[in-house]
């Protein structure tokens, strides 16, 4: 560490704290190894154009010679998409701004339309940026991994879209739980070449072991970890380049929220990385895999046959080929070449695979979150469908909503905040609170819906005095909360006395 103080004129503070992160970052980095045989399986099995965790990547590579079963590739394909078509369904509006409960009635209905404004200005934003493509990627980890992680960067000013958005395979980072709770500590691995390095820290001052070396060989890469670590309120980062002999920090820096945002399927207490479905699965997954290769293999003998032959000196079973119209000498008075009967057998491979494969797709919810497609299907049974997914998918949307959605809103509102393209309002809930619109969230609002709907039929076949028990303006103001409509259409109680103009802090 004396070498980084003399090459870079870092205070004793800074040189400790290098030195604490490369620790915590080796001690992570090892607690993650027991992971990776585990990975490689589901990612091998269920997803393999992804699965590099222990092997070295070559891009293009063929991965799938060794499966025979694709339902679990496409069961996963299906719950990636329905999981963005239900949490974050591209060019839609899946989330909204409200009031905050600390407003009285008049100021929530001045802040409104400011708040609508401000929501379909970060949709835009997302809807322009490469949104979509990276957060299905993210789908795919997650139901494969257990774990996602999602980079959300800035754009330089002037760009379509202050966005922009990278899916981190699960192979390139490393992370830490925090006292929260949340996966709030992420080391990202990168490999880049000398002009990389330039391009991405411009300012770093590099050692001159790695500057020749670079410039002999430019194709030479280094490896470099990037961290995101929270300190203090805020979020800290630092990039140093891992050098055996010089350790050199290339750049540091701090964020109002994190860059990097991690999520999981679901987690087993004391572990740090979540479990997915396809690791409840794999036993089923690689038993179908193997009963898939036993009858391909079967039906190959079927076709060709076992033929057994007399070595009379005539026939050399060597040059025989068995196509049609071929002619095949033997001597004469010999048995020459006939077929080897097979015993009669009961096949039960088909019964078993057709278990099997109902397993993998009830495991991966696709028989739950699958299209419909029985045109039949009644609104009763719609409804039936939408409740019975929200019950299965409660505990990780649950999950979901507080690892992802919410921390990937509250970033967007900050950059968006910073650049002036929205109001400098307070989002903790109390001013300004998220309100979420997906098609899931909906799903889980649909009972509380119908218990009130049941409840007004039910008041008015009281008669007057019944209905006179009902507050219609409260009751319309919940039912459009509860449904999802925008907060500017909902009239409120109180007139407005007093407006606060857009972009005025509150």
């Amino acid at each position: 560490m004396k070498a980084i103080e003399k090459k870079q004129n870092l205070s004793d503070e800074q040189i400790v704290k290098i030195k604490t992160l490369l620790d915590r970052y080796g001690r992570a980095r090892s607690r993650r190894e027991s992971w990776e045989t585990h990975w490689q399986d589901c990612y091998d099995y269920a997803l393999p154009q992804r699965g590099s965790i222990t092997r070295s990547f070559v891009p293009g590579g063929r991965r799938q010679q060794n499966l025979y079963d694709g339902t679990a590739m496409d069961a996963v394909d299906q719950l990636a998409a329905s999981l963005l078509g239900n949490l974050t369904p591209p060019w839609a509006q899946w989330f909204g701004f409200k009031p905050g409960t600390d407003l009285s009635d008049a100021e929530a209905q001045a802040i409104a339309p400011l708040l609508e404004k401000a929501a379909r200005t970060i949709q835009a934003h997302f809807d322009s940026s490469n949104f979509a493509v990276e957060m299905h990627q993210c789908f795919l980890d997650l139901a494969v991994g257990g774990t996602a992680t999602l980079c959300f960067e800035e754009t330089e000013p002037g760009s379509l879209s202050a966005f922009k958005f990278s899916s981190v395979p699960l192979s390139d980072v490393v992370l830490e739980e925090g006292d929260n709770g949340f996966l709030d500590t992420s080391f990202k691995e990168l490999s880049l070449t000398l002009d990389q390095i330039k391009n991405r820290y411009p300012i770093s001052e590099l050692p001159v072991s790695i500057l020749r070396e670079g410039e002999q060989q430019p194709q030479t890469t280094f490896d470099v970890v990037e961290m995101i670590v929270p300190e203090n309120g805020s979020y800290h980062h630092y990039a140093i380049l891992m050098d055996e002999a010089l350790p050199t920090l290339l750049s540091q820096g701090h964020f109002d929220s994190t860059p990097t945002i991690s999520f999981r399927w679901t987690k087993s207490p004391g572990e740090v990385y979540g479990r997915s479905p396809v690791m409840k699965a794999l036993p089923d997954i690689k038993t179908a895999n193997k009963v898939v290769e036993l009858i391909l293999k079967n039906a190959s003998i079927a076709v060709t046959g076992i033929w057994q032959a007399d070595d009379d000196g005539v026939l050399n079973p060597a040059n025989i080929e068995l196509v049609p119209g071929a002619i095949i000498p033997k001597a004469i008075g010999s048995q020459g070449l006939k077929p080897l009967e097979m015993p009669g057998r009961f096949d039960v491979s088909e019964l078993v695979l057709g278990d099997l494969r109902s397993r993998i797709r009830h495991a991966l919810l696709t028989d739950k979150l699958g299209a419909v497609t029985d045109r039949r299907m009644t609104a009763t049974e719609v409804l039936e469908r939408s409740a019975e997914m929200a019950m299965l998918l409660g505990a990780t949307y649950g999950r979901l909503q507080s690892e992802l959605l919410t921390p990937l809103i509250m970033r967007a509102f900050n950059i968006l905040k910073r650049r002036g393209e929205i109001p400098d309002l307070l989002l903790d809930g109390r001013v300004v609170a998220l309100e979420y619109r997906s098609p899931l969230a909906r799903a889980q609002a649909q009972k509380g819906i119908q218990n009130t709907l049941m409840w007004l039929e039910s008041v008015q076949a009281l008669g007057a005095e019944g209905a006179e028990s009902v507050d219609r303006k409260r009751t319309a103001q919940f039912l459009g909360e509860a449904l999802g409509v925008p907060s500017d259409l909902i009239k409120r109680d109180i007139p407005v006395l007093e407006t606060i103009e857009e972009g005025a802090h509150v």
